[in-house]
């Protein structure tokens, strides 16, 4: 998709055929992704998006002093209480516990250089450009610590689940024009509108920033059911109990016959 879209962009950032609207003091972005919508099969296992795009500068000069590129690509929020696990009599309880109201459900930032090299923490924070810089939103009254505690848990939670991850060095620039980057979508993510936003960074300021939308839907078998349990909770339920029901007296069966044997 990359070299499909070169000839053009070339044109317009080098030879000075920018639109009417590029012709301003600041540089545009043209992004773009490689889905646009992604389905989800009872085989998926997962998939890897392209992002891409060129820098459009006005007048179609590149400047001398270097620019970078982050890529943050976001699932829906979603509400979500974190609890804390200690150890009371030789067994592992539930203790402390936090409600976040606005979690990414997914969340993965990639950029030319460390996120820390290219934009102060200030920055960081406003665009949420990082893991640690997420607004999450504590649903109580808790002090800072506890509230960075919890929110690092969820961060360390979800990173193991391939659901939050940091990719630094991972966009490529090529001639300060034309950028991309490849970041891996889980099999666990959930379905819903995902953001693919894209920031151009220059001397810690950004100077342009766009957007574009990817669709995560299931199809097929996984969607029949799905819709299946929104419109028949009951009877869904029903339906789940009585085959992990059979499932079990099933093993239970063939045990029996193995020890028999």
């Amino acid at each position: 998709m990359i070299t499909r879209i070169a000839p053009w962009v070339v044109a317009l950032a080098l030879l000075g055929g920018a639109p009417a609207s590029a012709q301003r003091a600041a540089p545009q972005l043209v992004p773009d992704v490689s889905q646009r919508t992604v389905e989800i099969q009872f085989s998926f296992t997962g998939a890897e998006l392209l992002l891409f795009g060129a820098i459009l500068y006005p007048g179609g000069r590149v400047p001398e002093e270097p620019v970078d590129i982050i890529v943050v690509l976001k699932g829906p929020s979603q509400a979500i209480t974190v609890r804390e696990k200690r150890k009371l009599a030789g067994m592992w309880v539930n203790a402390d516990s936090i409600a976040f109201r606005s979690a990414p459900s997914f969340y993965a930032v990639a950029s030319s250089r460390p996120i820390d090299q290219i934009v102060d923490e200030r920055t960081a924070a406003i665009y949420e450009l990082g893991l640690s810089k997420l607004q999450l939103s504590p649903a109580s009254f808790s002090d800072t610590e506890e509230i960075g505690r919890f929110a690092s848990g969820l961060n360390d939670l979800r990173a193991r689940s391939g659901l939050y991850l940091e990719a630094p060095k991972a966009v490529e620039i090529t001639d300060g024009v034309l950028y991309r980057a490849r970041l891996p979508l889980s099999a666990r993510v959930v379905t819903g509108t995902y953001t693919a936003e894209t920031f151009l960074v220059q001397n810690g300021r950004v100077l342009a920033a766009a957007v574009r939308e990817i669709e995560v839907h299931k199809t097929g078998f996984e969607r029949d059911i799905g819709v299946f349990a929104q419109e028949h909770g009951v009877a869904y339920g029903l339906v789940a109990v009585f085959s992990a029901l059979a499932m079990g007296m099933f093993a239970g069966f063939v045990a029996g016959r193995v020890k028999m044997r």
